[in-house]
């Protein structure tokens, strides 16, 4: 009977394990606000790509607008710079409030009638500035109010806003324009800005330890930003388990993402001859896969090792997307989205929580916003993708870039095999 008794709440407590970080004050305004800009974010990429992709008739136009997202991953670690000397809250406030200005002024243009493509790549590039970094500028606020236990369940539960708004926000996108128009669904993207900046205005500030009369000295003396963002990279250059996922980053969004992400307009209208709502089927596919794999890290996210976990899931990644680039109707290229979804949570949320993890607390901003320096692989993927598509197709080009990715991923794997392959690895401890 006692034995009953204690496996009844032992399974009890291991089923309320995911919803622990939600215990934390200011993860519950965290998570609401993040799956706010997150809807945001994916209906508009949904939105404006097929606008882009129908107005100019060009999968180069394409792939430059898909660029332009990522203009700000140049300047990324600058962001992380200025988040460890104003916060990560004050930050994150004004990104946000940066984001709801820019849909409001691609609101009025379409409203009014007189928006042309010139404009949608004007509005995108300046995004493209502040966007970058908002998804590991999550990840290091997690990182300065969760406890340490905690961290691999609250990035898996802050990656479900990102991987359910790709299921949600893409249908919902593609529903609302063609419903009711271009204006008014960035109406409500721009309502879901507005939500998301008053939220954000209730998340936590990091705690400061008490400062001796020494440490107010030393910050008048506080070194400049660029030698704040030198000692970041040395960090790096210097932790060889952070150095080798920043090269699996970027090697993952110079060669993978782009295949299912930036072209996924063109897979849908050349290869699948589908609509708009074609387009939409195929990024929730995507995301709900993803969406699988973050609940399962949030459920096991504590018996799972998180180095082993990223290398092994980055070359299943690969594996799904090569196989999702033969795929030539609608449905099967959904079902093999899935599981390229799966492959991809596993991999890059493991890696976010082993940054996070082996960050040293004062580093910790300025490793992340490194981290989003690495995403520039993707506007690069991109531009590179649109000749080689031109000439050789999607099925060859993506083809190619997987096996590029999955030679390296092995590459990276041996190289750094005593760092992230070995159970006593810090990278690898629970």
């Amino acid at each position: 009977m006692a034995h009953a008794l204690r496996c009844r709440v032992l399974s009890a407590k291991s089923g309320f394990a995911a919803l622990a970080p939600f215990r934390v004050r200011s993860f519950r305004f965290q998570w609401p606000a993040d799956l706010a800009t997150s809807w945001a974010f994916e209906m508009e990429t949904l939105i404006l790509g097929w606008y882009v992709l129908v107005e100019t008739g060009s999968v180069m136009m394409l792939t430059l607008f898909g660029a332009l997202q990522y203009m700000g991953t140049l300047i990324a670690p600058m962001f992380g710079v200025v988040a460890h000397r104003i916060g990560n809250k004050k930050l994150f406030c004004a990104m946000r409030a940066f984001y709801a200005t820019l849909a409001t002024v691609l609101m009025t243009l379409a409203l009014t009638g007189v928006l042309i493509p010139v404009h949608v790549f004007i509005i995108v590039a300046l995004m493209g500035i502040v966007r970058p970094s908002d998804l590991v500028m999550r990840y290091a606020l997690i990182g300065e109010t969760m406890p340490a236990g905690r961290l691999v369940g609250a990035t898996s539960i802050s990656r479900t806003t990102q991987d359910s708004a790709r299921i949600m926000g893409a249908l919902a996108g593609a529903g609302l324009a063609a419903t009711l128009g271009m204006g008014r669904a960035y109406a409500v993207i721009s309502c879901f800005y507005a939500i998301s900046f008053l939220l954000t205005l209730g998340v936590a500030r990091a705690r400061s330890a008490p400062r001796s009369p020494g440490d107010m000295a030393g910050a008048s003396s506080r070194p400049s930003p660029w030698r704040d963002l030198r000692d970041g990279v040395a960090y790096v250059w210097n932790t060889p388990q952070l150095l080798a996922a920043m090269y699996l980053a970027f090697l993952v969004n110079l060669t993978a993402f782009p295949l299912v992400m930036g072209l996924l307009p063109y897979v849908a209208k050349e290869i699948y001859g589908t609509g708009q709502t074609g387009l939409g089927y195929l990024v929730a596919s995507l995301a709900f896969g993803a969406l699988l794999g973050s609940i399962a890290l949030s459920a096991i996210g504590r018996a799972i090792r998180p180095a082993r976990t990223m290398v092994v899931f980055c070359a299943v990644f690969y594996a799904m997307v090569a196989v999702f680039a033969q795929m030539q109707n609608l449905v099967s290229g959904m079902a093999v989205l899935v599981l390229a979804g799966v492959a991809q949570s596993l991999s890059m949320v493991t890696m976010s929580a082993m940054l996070l993890r082996n960050s040293g607390e004062q580093f910790r901003s300025r490793v992340m916003g490194i981290r989003t320096l690495v995403i520039y692989g993707v506007p690069i993927g991109l531009l590179l993708s649109g000749p080689l598509i031109a000439r050789f197709g999607y099925p060859a080009t993506a083809t190619l870039y997987c096996a590029v990715g999955l030679a390296l991923t092995l590459l990276i794997g041996v190289r750094w095999r005593a760092h992230l392959w070995r159970l006593d690895a810090p990278a690898n401890a629970r």
